[in-house]
């Protein structure tokens, strides 16, 4: 255990971020195993309508630098494709 205050007070923020950046990080997956399943299901609309939820959650993330721009940009990129290819 730290000894210094400043580096028990470095140890809770650092928690607290970690925290902060797995819910951010799980929303963002759930979102796009929700598109996914959509796209398994060759539901056009429901894919759809998950690809904008989709798309906001992963731009909130890299607004919060909890991803970096490219990678949520990579991310939106591939699932957009995913969507635009069912029929």
């Amino acid at each position: 255990m730290a000894n210094i205050k400043s580096a028990k007070k470095r140890i809770l923020v650092d928690r607290r971020n970690a925290e902060r950046n797995k819910a951010i990080k799980s929303t963002v997956k759930t979102a796009i195993k929700k598109v996914d399943a959509a796209i398994a299901a060759n539901d056009k609309a429901a894919a759809t309508e998950a690809l904008k939820a989709a798309i906001t959650e992963i731009d909130k993330a890299a607004s919060k630098g909890v991803f970096h721009k490219k990678n949520a940009s990579r991310k939106i990129s591939r699932l957009t494709v995913a969507v635009n290819k069912i029929a």
